[in-house]
């Protein structure tokens, strides 16, 4: 093997590529340039040869351009390597070696990082040389060795830790056999850095627990005990890190130390280092999330929750005490208007469920973690924290002094967290608690202003279930107010927060808006003319949530003049390829739903829009220049969605709009599209259309109804449950309303829906309840198809069906059902039970037709069994099923 070391670099190749790096690493040079000539000097097949010299031995050149090169040279092996002649991938190999231990630590560690990348490539079998190059460096006791090795092994373990357990022909143990005790030693190193590393290796492995660690844990534990208190603030870090791992996916390991450990990491909760305080602090909710018994943390509870309220206090370096300092004046940075994302339409019970993003700025840290912690300890102690936590809380509001505004600010945040863990014992205190807040959304500090906003929007549940109490309402309209005039404010912060605490109130208030949507409307429009682009964004958010809390009653002309013109002009305003057109696009969606019919006078430029915007990104995606934009796929999304909202809105006043254009072809290339938030939006449209306007699919309506089969497969459905879930619900749609032509799909359709009522385990209830939905649909109007195969899915399916509220989609599938017994009545008795549990889920069945086919089926069952056979069937049900059957004449 020692040809491949004969190797040698040229002189001028040399030069040429180190002046090339060197401008390659200077901030002035034309970057575009250096890359063309990087890209033709990568074409020599010993291009690679020449960085990995000039890092390994170019000790004439900077530091600088020889990690250059090693970075450089790392990125070219991912790519390159596998097809690189074998002499150049054993000299790169040998080279790299004898660097392990390099003198200066810049080289070490690029080495380190050009390591473990081609570790990824090779595996263990392709490279044995290396774990007995790293072996010695780890024995050999000097530092630089010690700590390169470390850091090449720190840097694999990182990557793919389980590369390093498994057997390799040659070697007689597993690396991670060989390497554990000695990287456990370094628990006791003089020198932090190897303390670190070897911390920082083995608490990757605690997720995939080889039996090194398994077998070494007491060792583990002990050496986690004994650094807790380490002068390196680095290190504490990594033991909280450990410990909170360890109480996530090992948490019988700890159960035993938990007590001590628990002692420890309240202690680190206080460490003057704030990442070793943040670190800690993740420990408690990780130790509710495990369900560990909640009796453990009890005792420290009294030192914990003090701990988590002063560590709510802003820090002085916190970004958010600079931001609250910008009024509305100061223009939006691009940095400020943080990636939104659009949720697709999606069709059933769960949707419309978001997660609240309850904070504006995404930066977590320790402030935000301990009120998550508070919030997270009142779900699981509830009232029984409120005698230490409520002293401390009235202590800060006390404090009414200019120097003081961060404890009082921390006070009503404490209050926000606890809004749903301590209700009960909150409950009765509601008014006080109230009537103390509203004063404090005037109060002269912005940030004081700002979390008064959420901390009431966090209660607003309880304030509107107390509108009946005596001064309810009065307290209501006065946090509407409240609200409507920092809406107003003149700082971005405090505007930001009370449309997101608005927009929450909205969703639970309903219909109680419907007095004051004249003053809610002059409020938002106002808004509208003072705020910049990124607090528009959730303004327009508050105007489409109030229009989904009060639907039609929004259809007024004295409320439309308020605010329609100014939305209209914004819209006229937008370029097709600005994204801020997305949240309007999403506002006009919950406006069209809201107004129905009245939303006609607006709807042919809207629908023209939407048309347009689709049309010019599907060739954007083919040929951005002659689209004149790039493609974002977010266009597209949120105008079928808008479509969907005009198609429910308008319902069959969408159809002249539909017939004039080309939806159709669009929508079924959307329905194929390879990104599934696009298929999940256009299987929600071709639902809605199929709603009021079936006529206008029917020329391509095999192909629609085969793309929608598809997306049902075992497979589909893994890969895109919300996709999958559109599809079956848009299928039931079209069913209803072409009858018979649905007969090709059928079969394919039905062999799809049964295994996901057979095994509903880990999918989602919407995706179920459509699969029921569908197959009686199906049932309904191809019962003879059905029927012959109702024993395979009659049980499942019943189960299901027992789980949908009363509604017209529960009373099609029952139609459905009462069809193929009907067909095939022999072919269900020996599902009978289930078929009476379903009829039995009914709270009142509103049609008086299924009503009767219902009770039809039912006695018919009864004289075919004859009084014994009934009575039998009778007896395997509860007794409260058996009685809900008495109002079918049974």
């Amino acid at each position: 093997m020692a040809a491949p070391a004969l190797w040698q670099p040229q002189e001028q190749g040399l030069r040429e590529i180190c002046t090339l790096l060197e401008a390659h690493i200077s901030p002035n040079s034309d970057q575009a340039r250096i890359w063309q000539q990087l890209q033709h000097y990568s074409q020599f097949p010993d291009f690679n040869n020449y960085l990995v010299f000039l890092l390994a031995r170019g000790e004439g050149n900077s530091v600088e351009v020889r990690q250059a090169a090693g970075l450089l040279l790392k990125n070219n092996l991912r790519t390159t390597f596998s097809s690189m002649p074998p002499p150049s991938q054993q000299y790169i190999k040998s080279e790299l070696l004898p660097c392990i231990g390099a003198t200066n630590r810049a080289i070490r560690s690029t080495v380190g990082t050009v390591i473990s990348v081609l570790f990824q490539i090779v595996r263990v079998a392709g490279w044995v040389e290396l774990f007995q190059a790293l072996h010695k460096c780890l024995d050999s006791n000097d530092l630089d060795h010690m700590e390169g090795a470390m850091d090449a092994i720190y840097k694999i373990c990182e990557d793919v830790p389980e590369e390093l357990d498994v057997d390799v022909p040659g070697l007689s143990e597993r690396p991670i056999n060989v390497f554990m005790p000695r990287i456990l030693q370094f628990f006791q190193s003089p020198h932090a850095t190897l303390r670190k590393l070897a911390l920082g290796c083995i608490n990757q492995y605690i997720v995939v627990m080889p039996s090194a660690l398994y077998m070494s844990m007491d060792q583990y534990l002990q050496g986690l005990f004994n650094l807790a208190k380490d002068p390196a603030a680095d290190v504490r870090k990594l033991v909280c890190s450990a410990w909170v791992q360890l109480i996530e996916v090992r948490p019988s390991i700890l159960e035993p130390h938990l007590k001590n450990v628990t002692e420890l990491i309240l202690q680190a909760n206080k460490d003057s280092d704030d990442e070793v305080a943040l670190e800690a602090c993740e420990f408690w909710s990780a130790y509710c999330d495990v369900s560990m018994p909640p009796e453990g943390l009890r005792e420290f509870l009294p030192r914990l929750i003090p701990t988590l309220l002063s560590n709510m206090v802003y820090a002085d370096d916190d970004e958010s005490l600079a931001d609250a300092e910008e009024d509305e004046s100061f223009p939006d940075r691009d940095q400020d208007l943080k990636p939104r994302f659009h949720a697709s339409r999606l069709h059933g019970s769960e949707a419309g469920e978001d997660d609240d993003d309850d904070d504006a700025v995404n930066v977590w840290n320790l402030r935000k973690c301990s009120a998550a912690g508070l919030d997270v300890l009142s779900n699981v102690f509830g009232d029984s924290i409120l005698p230490t936590l409520m002293p401390l809380i009235e202590q800060n509001l006390a404090r009414t002094d200019d120097d003081s505004w961060k404890e009082r600010e921390t006070a009503v945040l404490s209050l926000g967290a606890i809004a749903e863990g301590c209700i009960a014992g909150l409950y009765p205190h509601l008014p006080q608690i109230v009537a103390f807040l509203i004063p404090l959304l005037d109060d002269k500090f912005p940030l004081i202003r700002s979390i008064t906003c959420w901390t009431l929007s966090r209660y607003s549940k309880f304030i509107v279930q107390s509108l009946d109490h005596p001064n309810g309402r009065e307290q209501f309209d006065k946090i509407l107010m409240g609200l409507l005039r920092r809406i107003l404010d003149t700082n971005k912060r405090v505007q930001e927060a009370a449309c997101s605490a608005f927009a929450t109130l909205e969703e639970e208030a309903a219909e109680e808006l419907v007095p004051h949507l004249e003053v809610i409307l002059k409020h938002l429009i106002c808004a509208y003319g003072k705020y910049q682009r990124r607090n528009l964004r959730i303004l327009y958010d508050a105007l489409g949530t109030l229009a989904d809390a009060v639907g039609a009653e929004l259809n007024q002309a004295k409320y439309l003049d308020i605010f329609m013109p100014t939305l209209i002009a914004k819209w006229q305003q937008l370029q097709n390829s600005d994204k801020d057109l997305f949240p309007l696009l999403e506002c006009f969606t919950s406006i069209a739903q809201a107004l129905g019919p009245g939303f006609a006078q607006f709807a042919e430029p809207v629908f023209q829009r939407c048309i347009n915007l689709i049309q010019s990104q599907q060739l954007a995606k083919i040929d951005p220049t002659a689209a004149g934009a790039l493609y974002d796929r977010e266009f597209i999304v949120c105008s079928l969605d808008l479509l969907s909202g005009l198609a429910e809105g308008l319902g069959a006043g969408i159809e002249s709009l539909v017939a004039q254009s080309n939806l159709r072809d669009l929508l079924l290339q959307c329905c194929m599209d390879e990104a599934a938030d696009v298929r999940q939006s256009a299987l929600a449209l071709l639902g809605d259309l199929s709603r009021v306007c079936p006529i206008h699919l029917h020329p391509r309506l095999q192909e629609f109804l085969t793309v929608a089969a598809k997306q049902l497969s075992p497979q589909s459905v893994k890969d895109a449950v919300s996709v999958a879930n559109n599809a079956c619900w848009a299928i039931g749609e079209l069913a209803i309303k072409i009858g018979k032509e649905i007969e090709p799909v059928v079969i394919s359709v039905v062999s799809c829906l049964v295994p996901i009522l057979k095994s509903p385990e880990g999918l989602n209830k919407s995706l179920i309840e459509n699969s029921a939905i569908t197959l009686g649909r199906l049932s309904w109007v191809c019962p003879d198809i059905m029927a012959p195969h109702m024993d395979h899915f009659m049980q499942a399916w019943c189960s299901a069906l027992c789980m949908i509220r009363d509604d017209f989609e529960k009373e099609d599938a029952f139609h459905g059902l009462c069809a193929m017994v009907a067909a095939n009545p022999s072919g269900a008795v020996g599902s009978l039970a289930y078929i009476c549990q379903a009829c039995a889920s009914w709270t009142d069945i509103k049609s008086e037709g299924l009503h009767n086919e219902v009770c039809q089926i039912l006695n018919g069952y009864k004289q075919l069994l004859g009084n014994g056979g009934w009575e039998q069937c009778m007896a395997t049900l509860e007794p409260a099923v058996v009685q809900k059957l008495a109002r079918y004449g049974v």
